[in-house]
């Protein structure tokens, strides 16, 4: 992404037709409190207009925090930096596209007779994919060839004719259409994700490989604890996913029966059309 008028006091890393841009931290997920301070700071400066880039934004931030910053006279566009930055070919063929985000909303369905049956109700899945330029797209294309395009939220299939006549034909009339499964783990907060590592080490497992180099004549390996990594293991418990011969969604899973009361948080993991998933928590009271 190049720049255009960078912003020179240090908070913002650039601006991108007129917007400043804001690159968020490479080994952390862009939280509340990140995103609260470029709020403040663009307040202060008058703005209402920021781009915000990141590897990976916080479960749950969206779209509360979009409307919170609305509010405030602050539009938000958050995107997600894609792996090909890190490809060089990709980065000089101007393959390199930053994707919107996108959000799931999900609710609980409570069972009449049976209060410790829940099933899960998938309600909307927003999609805020970066509007392709269609012109740009279809010029792009070779007389007799197709693409595709997002544009405005919409995705369209890019045609161009022998003869150079140009055609678009729109495939996502709805937000059901972007979706090619979703699966449900019905209680996510309870299988945590342990790891091994080295006794004295980090989560990552580094350390200092000299204070593991045995005497010579010696053979002695490391001792190994556990660790938990601050994140959770999602287990597929139900999932609906489009086949050749049906490409319908069921958007209520069946009912799931917990073995006590109590409160559960169920984990929503949406994949889309591209490949990319998207997940929400949705907690569940039972009993």
């Amino acid at each position: 992404m190049g720049t255009e008028g960078a912003v020179q006091d240090g908070f913002f890393h650039g601006a991108r037709n007129g917007r400043p841009v804001v690159i968020g931290p490479i080994n952390l997920p862009v939280g509340r409190l990140f995103v609260e301070e470029v709020i403040t700071e663009y307040r202060k400066r008058g703005a209402s207009r920021v781009d915000i880039l990141a590897f990976e934004f916080e479960m749950g931030l969206f779209p509360a925090v979009l409307e919170e910053a609305r509010s405030k006279g602050i539009e938000l566009s958050p995107k997600y930096i894609p792996a090909e930055v890190f490809d060089r070919r990709a980065v000089d063929k101007g393959q390199v596209v930053f994707h919107d985000i996108s959000f799931v909303e999900a609710s609980p369905r409570y069972d009449k007779k049976d209060k410790l049956a829940v099933s899960i109700e998938l309600a909307d899945f927003s999609v805020y994919y970066t509007q392709g330029a269609a012109e740009a797209a279809i010029a792009a294309l070779k007389e007799g060839r197709s693409d595709v395009d997002l544009r405005a939220g919409s995705l369209y299939k890019i045609s161009k004719s022998k003869d150079g006549v140009a055609s678009k034909e729109r495939l996502t009339k709805h937000w059901t259409d972007w979706v090619d499964y979703w699966a449900v783990d019905f209680d996510y907060l309870q299988r945590k994700e342990i790891i091994k590592v080295p006794v004295g080490t980090g989560i990552g497992g580094v350390a200092n490989l000299e204070s593991f180099e045995p005497p010579l004549g010696e053979l002695k390996l490391p001792e190994f604890e556990e660790r938990w990594t601050g994140g959770y293991i999602f287990e597929n418990e139900w999932q609906s996913f489009r086949t050749r011969q049906s490409r319908d969604l069921d958007l209520t899973t069946a009912m799931h029966t917990y073995d006590r009361p109590g409160r559960y948080t169920v984990a929503v993991k949406v994949i889309d059309i591209f490949g990319n998933d998207t997940m929400t928590l949705v907690p569940v009271n039972v009993g």
